[in-house]
């Protein structure tokens, strides 16, 4: 190749690197050449994954090389200074080219325009190899007469040796330390600036914290950071178990192996799954799904009963516990994959189906169940237990006949059933666990912060609740529980709110002087007293006469959900809409709705005696949007100490696997 084409070569490379932001060719490929795994990327030893290799010819745009991809490239990687063919060092067969095209837009104004740039693509995969050594090793994709994209891995050298019987993974979606702290201001007592109680999560011994950004974007989404906890391995946004290719098809891209699937295949061991949200949400279906496309919700339902059937995998013979929402992927006709009856199909593989919490409770721990409570997401807490009307005429029944989901569990009442059951089926291999409250972050998205909290203080409940089930069976000891999230929203209080002075108001502008910031923010109004049972109620929440605390087996929640002084709390990226920072009582928020298609507005309907405040986001987007921040990790038991301090979202994965001695140095 002349000198000229090869600097033509590198400086349209860079060009690239330069301008792809709001849109990329492909993720983590800046280059003409593209290797899956990418480059720093780490391995669990005898982890299966697969692996993608592309070439890129752009037709047109920026980046035209002429529009012929090299089909003969090669692929080598080298361990301790010696290089092979790559099919030769892994003992496969050489994977056939594949050839395909696909396009995209360089920026918004190529987009505006309506003017893809067209790619043309050679490609191969090789699927389900694993690395067995420890150490560096260097993968090397050449092609274009000479031009390199090299991929340094490395296998973590982890201890085969297994240091916990159980691990209980919860996750907070969305969950931020600023959430904590105003859950504990408005459910903990405090005197004098001290608080009389903490929540659960106060009084892990360790604490550390993650950083959640993805592979190729630094703001994060709920499926590759899901990615990120289950399998070590960093992902694009909306991607499940899988690095995101160029191809058609949403379910080639290359899987690797999530933490899920290798404890059952190693171990024989016991899994469970438990969610507040849809079951086929981007956090569940991570542990078994791999497609780059999370709104695949039928396939995802199928993973969950027989694991990834189009290419050789895993075998995965089901979780012993399926616990959530989501009864239209379930129920047969339009919304279920294939027009499935999925009910019927786990039934026929031996599992108990339940629909309500009495059905629930009531169920043999002997046997592998199905639990689905509601279509779409679980009830929320606040209206389960507070606002209970709100109950009542949805048409959300699992059983599709439109009555009322009116006897759902809480994820308390999941998470301890899903802890018999494991405990029964599984006590001597052990069990792996993970609880979400999802609907900590989809109450963020919609604004709705007493309900995020309500679901914050509800996770909270579980944990305390889960870990004395734990002690009366014996097995705290022998548990990992990992209390964190999967990323952030930019939520935080910054004072108080007078609701009736802001409501006797008549300007936007007069009623802002409501809010009361530094001294003027007082103190928590939310554990007071207002028309609660009293001590001698037969309520199913009691109320601490002393305190004015209403808490459920130890763990507070606040007594008066709409005080007269509410928090001053916000996003820091939002949709316009109205504020008057009162609970909403009639139901789940919407404070934005659409005047057309592509333009959402302040919802008339939502905050109607509060001012409007202008959104930031742009007037596409319905709800509040995530955020960059850090996210807490609380830890208990077994390999504690490997989750404090500061450090990335993958070593979550890492520490659970090294825990349970997960690592194979040999076939």
């Amino acid at each position: 190749m002349s000198l000229r084409i090869f600097s033509l070569s590198i400086l349209l490379s860079l060009a690239a690197v330069a301008t792809a932001q709001t849109y990329q060719r492909l993720g983590a490929c800046p280059t003409f050449g593209c290797v899956f795994p990418p480059d720093q990327t780490d391995f669990l030893a005898g982890q299966f994954f697969d692996i993608r290799l592309e070439v890129h010819a752009p037709v047109n745009g920026s980046e035209a090389n002429g529009g012929v991809p090299d089909t003969s490239f090669k692929f080598t990687i080298e361990k301790d200074g010696k290089s092979q063919n790559a099919a030769t060092y892994l003992g496969v067969s050489e994977p056939l080219l594949e050839r395909w095209n696909f396009t995209w837009y360089e920026d918004l104004f190529a987009r505006d325009a309506k003017t893809p740039s067209l790619v043309n693509v050679a490609a191969k995969a090789y699927r389900k190899v694993a690395l067995y050594k420890a150490g560096q090793y260097t993968a090397t994709l050449t092609y274009n007469n000479g031009s390199k994209t090299t991929a340094s891995w490395l296998v973590r050298d982890l201890a085969t040796e297994r240091k916990t019987k159980n691990i209980i993974l919860f996750i907070g979606d969305g969950m931020t330390t600023n959430m904590i702290t105003a859950a504990r201001l408005i459910a903990h007592k405090s005197v004098n600036g001290r608080y009389q109680s903490k929540m659960q999560m106060d009084q892990f011994p360790v604490l550390g914290h993650q950083m959640t950004h993805s592979l190729d974007s630094f703001i994060t989404d709920s499926a590759n950071s899901a990615t990120a906890l289950y399998t070590g391995h960093k992902s694009t946004v909306n991607a499940l178990g899988v690095y995101a290719d160029s191809s058609k098809s949403p379910f080639d891209d290359p899987k690797v192996e999530t933490i899920a699937e290798m404890f059952q295949r190693l171990t024989g061991g016991g899994v469970g799954i438990v969610s507040t949200a849809f079951i086929a949400d981007a956090t569940p279906a991570a542990l078994t799904a791999h497609t780059r496309d999370r709104g695949r919700y039928g396939e995802v339902v199928d993973s969950f009963l027989n694991g990834i059937t189009n290419y050789t995998w895993t075998n995965w013979t089901g979780p012993d516990v399926l616990f959530g929402g989501g009864a239209e992927q379930f129920i047969p006709g339009k919304t279920s994959f294939q027009g499935r009856d999925y009910y019927a199909a786990f039934a026929a593989k031996g599992y108990n189906v339940v629909q309500n919490n009495t059905a629930l409770q009531a169920t043999s721990n002997s046997a592998k169940t199905l639990g689905i409570f509601s279509v779409s997401n679980m009830a929320k807490w606040l209206d389960r237990n507070v606002y209970t009307k709100n109950l009542v005429g949805n048409k959300d029944a699992p059983d599709g006949k439109n009555g009322s989901a009116t006897d759902q569990p809480g994820l308390k009442e999941m998470t301890l059933k899903a802890i018999d059951i494991l405990e029964a089926r599984s006590s001597k291999k052990g069990w792996f666990l993970m609880s979400e409250a999802a609907s900590i972050d989809k109450q963020m998205h919609t604004l709705d912060y007493d309900r995020a909290l309500g679901e914050l203080l509800e996770l909270d409940d579980t944990v305390k609740a889960s870990m004395a089930r734990l002690s009366t069976l014996g097995k705290l000891k022998e548990t990992l529980v990992i209390v964190t999230a999967d990323h952030g929203h930019g939520f935080d209080v910054m004072g108080s709110v007078d609701t009736k002075y802001l409501e006797a108001q008549d300007t936007d502008r007069e009623k802002r002087d409501a809010i009361g910031i530094y001294r003027e923010s007082g103190l928590s109004q939310y554990t007071n007293p207002n028309s609660e049972p009293g001590p001698n109620s037969t309520s199913s929440s009691n109320n601490n006469g002393s305190t004015g605390i209403t808490f459920t087996n130890g763990t507070y929640f606040p007594s008066n959900w709409d005080p007269r002084y509410t928090l001053f709390s916000a996003l820091g990226a939002d949709p316009d809409r109205r504020e008057n920072y009162q609970v909403h009582k009639a139901g789940p928020r919407k404070p934005a709705s659409n005047s057309t298609p592509s333009d959402y507005v302040v919802d008339y309907r939502d905050a109607v005696t509060g001012f409007v405040v202008n959104g930031t986001l742009p007037i596409s987007e319905s709800q509040g949007v995530h955020s960059l921040t850090d996210v807490p990790v609380f830890a208990q038991g077994p390999c504690q100490e490997l989750f404090g301090g500061v450090y990335n979202n993958i070593d979550i994965f890492f520490g659970m696997a090294n825990c349970l001695g997960l690592a194979r140095k040999k076939k």
